[in-house]
């Protein structure tokens, strides 16, 4: 058994420990609330534009943008994967990359040529690298609030390269928050745009006036969409990333509770042991004299 100064120690060490753990929670639940006021603001702009793009694939337009363009077989895919640059939030990341990981083993069943993978955040980029994956672009430390001009440079790698026809299709996998206590991983087709969004029956066709002409209108809107999704998407994961984070760090400092006091129950009954060996030795000292 240890003795009353080691269980001490470790007291201590859990102690501050605990501090810690309970510190890094309550600064992950303000930004939480911030991030949660962030990402519901984008929702409506986000779904908004969603509901357009879509109905535009649907629409009888004399011009086809490139991302509207789908492809029978695909030979080459492009993949952007959202993490978090910080760890400490529990399988949040693990969980979207592992539905990544799923999907790139998917395309590689079915004969996919090569797969480029755009990473945002750190966790994402550390185990693409460690897989061997071929990274086309990445961007990291993007703090506590995301900014579109850091974004729109990594991402328009796999646009650009999609346009060039390059690419056959793009997914983007993060994880969309729920709740505070459910954040869910998530892996969407941004390209090509695919009508299968819109909850609407779809039997009718649709169609536009454009002004001043449909290859202005659809550029605009089409860069709008994916802006927009790419940012809606990166506001999700961060509110899920302090959310999740939160969760993590109480449920830490309340194991962290739970050993002190298993510990200070062993250093109770070590320093009772300790107590009576001594009035033992006294008592039988006294009894051979």
């Amino acid at each position: 058994m240890a003795s009353g100064k080691e269980i001490r120690t470790k007291i201590l060490s859990v102690q501050n420990t605990r501090k810690i753990t309970k510190a890094m929670e309550m600064v992950a639940a303000s930004k939480m609330r911030k991030a949660q006021e962030r990402m519901k603001a984008a929702r409506p702009y986000g779904d908004k534009i969603r509901r357009i793009a879509a109905n535009l694939s649907h629409a009888n337009s004399e011009y086809k943008h490139p991302f509207l363009t789908r492809k029978d077989q695909v030979e080459n895919a492009g993949l952007i994967v959202i993490t978090t640059d910080k760890g400490l939030c529990g399988g949040l990341n693990t969980n979207v990359l592992r539905l990544a990981l799923g999907r790139m083993k998917e395309w590689d069943a079915a004969g996919v040529k090569k797969t480029r993978v755009t990473c945002v955040g750190n966790k994402g980029l550390g185990f693409m690298q460690r897989l061997g994956a071929s990274v086309a672009s990445k961007v990291t430390g993007l703090g506590d609030t995301p900014h579109l001009e850091k974004l729109i440079g990594p991402i328009k790698v796999l646009l650009d390269a999609f346009s060039a026809g390059e690419l056959d299709v793009v997914y983007i996998a993060y994880t969309r928050f729920v709740n505070t206590m459910k954040q869910e991983p998530v892996l969407e087709q941004l390209l090509p745009l695919s009508g299968e969004q819109l909850r609407d029956d779809h039997a009718h066709s649709w169609d536009y006036l454009y002004e001043p002409d449909s290859k202005v209108v659809v550029d605009e809107l089409l860069v709008r969409y994916v802006e927009a999704l790419v940012y809606q998407s990166v506001a999700e994961n961060m509110a899920s990333e302090q959310s999740a984070r939160m969760v993590a760090m109480k449920a830490a400092s309340d194991n962290a509770a739970t050993v002190i006091k298993d510990l200070q129950m062993i250093y109770n009954k070590t320093r009772q042991a300790a107590i009576t060996k001594e009035i033992a030795e006294i008592v039988g000292g006294a009894a051979a004299v």
